[in-house]
């Protein structure tokens, strides 16, 4: 028997601005990578590459590009419903994931903010249960959003937690 979840409500999704910092930090990462294989390459040769020394920088930057189209498609899919009981978090393009976390189980509720999404006005919502494998991030939000969720999951969290 397969038993469907019971998905009222609008969903909200996060920034698109998320897709340029997921894009920016991937870009610096195949960048570094590139280069870190390409530049001894200069040293063995005596600058005077041949062609395929140029391979490893060349499928650096294929797979930046690659990555930049991913994190676009990778944003569209990340989002969060607040229902009765619980939030739900949704992720995922091929393998797609749906936490509940029940707001009476919410014990920490934090903001972070890494220095490329404060460029972009962006922050990350986490938070964690008494799991310790249970901590969900909703990253990309808008500060101002961020930050009223916040506010509502704690004030909801600690209302459901003083009824125990």
């Amino acid at each position: 028997m397969s038993e469907r979840l019971d998905v009222t409500g609008a969903w909200q999704r996060i920034s698109m601005r998320y897709a340029w910092v997921e894009s920016i930090g991937g870009v610096i990462t195949w960048a570094v990578i590139g280069v870190g294989a390409t530049v001894p390459l200069w040293f063995v040769f005596d600058g005077d590459l041949p062609l395929w020394a140029w391979l490893p920088a060349v499928g650096a930057a294929v797979l930046a590009v690659v990555g930049v189209v991913f994190a676009f498609l990778r944003t569209r899919t990340i989002g969060w419903l607040e229902r009765g009981d619980d939030l739900l978090v949704r992720r995922g393009m091929l393998f797609r994931r749906f936490v509940a976390v029940p707001y009476g189980r919410m014990q920490v509720v934090d903001i972070t903010q890494g220095p490329i999404e404060r460029m972009f006005g962006l922050k990350s919502l986490k938070f964690v249960t008494a799991a310790a494998t249970s901590a969900i991030a909703i990253p990309g939000m808008p500060g101002d959003s961020a930050e009223e969720l916040r506010d509502r999951l704690v004030a909801v969290s600690e209302s459901r937690r003083a009824g125990l």
